[in-house]
């Protein structure tokens, strides 16, 4: 095991304990709490990449025109392309042992942090009402499964869109949630851990069952043409219109947590279980279970005569044409699962840490928490279920110019030097004017400016359609240029 030359030093507290930037949950992990290996990160990872979305990501790239090697190209590219930011600005979480707003004072300044983090925090609580709303379906199927009549109780009325039913198990999911947000960290580390061995072992399951039943993965792959949509582009138009907006999904799917991946990455142990731990867990989750995604669905065009994207929907025909409610039962509790997991580790802890670092004198991370799931319930996102999504993966797109001021000033201003006691002092070092960082904020905005110039300007759509790509380089660059010239 490699160890980190300075770690013993940044491991330790900051001398300096400013009521305004500190409390014991934002302060840096201390020895005893680096207890996360290579195996719990990408346990954290399965657990997250397992859900839903990323099982019909394939299909949003079908749809646009791709086939199903182009689609796990883009994919797998994709993720190995945000796989860089996880592991650059993980580094930073290992090394110092602090969460991602603190992390960000140094760019932004000790207060601009708050810009960037709760911006980032807003996405996540819009994704927790989403999933929550997921999960708390499930369990109304689950709950329906062994009683019929759970159904029809209230009588089919509707409150904000939802039944009694689908209320009762909406606040008995998101209490499930806020159990392990409670609980702290060791508890979600064990979530992950268990999460992580059943899903994969289901997801197999249900790819074994289409190839046995569909009669072999090569018959399947050679049917998948049948999902495609033709496309009207070809040659380098189709690489701009295609695949470039689809690489661009790929990358905003996980742009969130690339910014921040410190707060999970402060408890490992040091830089090479962090970095293999992301490795392993990452791109090849995405890719198997989207891989999953493609192969199944070709399956259901030999079988059922039609594609079935939906696993959710699969599986209830499956255990229709079985007559077997076992099916149905252990299908919805997975789906909990892998919800629950997916929806702890990507959408309440880092609006949690946001939340605690903008109020770090009334506001600890149980708080924290709790707020960001409050929030995610008043936003009610099921009502605009669809547009919401599709906004939330452009906003992630956005947050590419976060990331290009994060990654400039860490590892090429500052070459991952930073003051551990100035980044927990409002008079330190990061204060800047009076505590923001005017360079990194319009470095941030102009970034941001060019990705939508480029939906507005003829003959510079590519700018749009890669927009994390875009952000990044125009927000680092800037950044740079700007912090240089003093």
């Amino acid at each position: 095991m490699t160890t980190d030359p300075v770690l013993h030093h940044e491991r330790s507290a900051p001398m300096t304990t400013d009521p305004v930037l500190h409390n014991p949950d934002l302060a840096p992990t201390r020895p005893d709490e680096r207890t996360w290996n290579r195996w719990h990160l990408a346990a954290l990872w399965v657990g997250m990449a397992v859900c839903v979305p990323t099982y019909m990501m394939a299909a949003s790239l079908v749809d646009s025109g791709m086939n199903w090697w182009q689609a796990m190209l883009a994919i797998l590219l994709g993720n190995l392309v945000v796989l860089v930011p996880m592991i650059l600005c993980g580094h930073a979480g290992t090394r110092y042992g602090v969460p991602f707003p603190v992390f960000a004072r140094a760019s932004f300044g000790v207060f601009g942090a708050h810009i960037p983090s709760l911006a980032r925090a807003l996405v996540a609580c819009g994704w927790f009402g989403i999933q929550t709303y997921i999960g708390g379906q499930a369990i109304s199927a689950m709950v329906g499964i062994l009683w019929p009549g759970w159904l029809t109780l209230g009588g089919g009325a509707t409150f904000i869109s939802l039944t009694l039913p689908s209320w009762i198990c909406f606040v008995a999911f998101w209490l499930m949630n806020v159990v392990f947000v409670w609980r702290g960290t060791d508890s979600i580390k064990w979530l992950e851990n268990f999460a992580a061995p059943f899903l994969i072992v289901v997801g197999l399951a249900l790819l074994g069952w289409a190839v046995s039943a569909a009669g072999g993965l090569g018959t399947i792959l050679a049917h998948s043409a049948s999902l495609v949509t033709e496309s009207e582009y070809s040659g380098l138009s189709w690489f701009i219109h295609v695949f470039l907006p689809g690489l661009t999904a790929m990358v905003g799917f996980w742009a969130t947590l690339s910014l921040n991946i410190p707060d999970f990455t402060r408890y490992c142990k040091d830089q090479r279980e962090q970095l293999l731990g992301q490795l392993y867990g990452l791109p090849t989750t995405m890719l198997l279970f989207s891989f999953i995604g493609v192969a199944v669905t070709s399956a259901t065009v030999l079988l059922y005569g039609h594609a079935i994207w939906n696993p959710v929907d699969l599986v209830v025909r499956l255990a229709h044409d079985a007559d077997s409610p076992l099916l149905a039962f252990v299908a919805m509790f997975t789906l909990a699962v892998a919800t629950l997991s997916t929806n702890i580790a990507a959408n309440v802890v880092g609006p949690a840490n946001s939340i605690a670092s903008a109020f770090p004198r009334r506001v600890s991370f149980r708080s924290g928490g709790l707020i960001a799931a409050v929030l995610g319930v008043l936003l009610c996102p099921w009502l605009v279920l669809d547009m919401y999504i599709g906004w939330l993966v452009s906003y992630s797109g956005l947050l590419g110019s976060v990331s290009g001021v994060l990654l400039a000033d860490y590892w090429l201003l500052r070459r991952t030097q930073l003051d551990l006691d100035g980044l927990y002092d409002s008079r330190g070092p990061y204060r800047y004017t009076r505590g923001f960082n005017l360079k990194a904020i319009a470095a941030m905005l102009l970034g941001v400016a060019v990705v939508l110039a480029g939906k507005l300007i003829p003959g510079a759509l590519f700018l749009f359609q890669g927009a994390w790509f875009s952000g990044v380089l125009v927000s680092g660059a800037a950044y740079l240029l700007l912090m240089r010239r003093g």
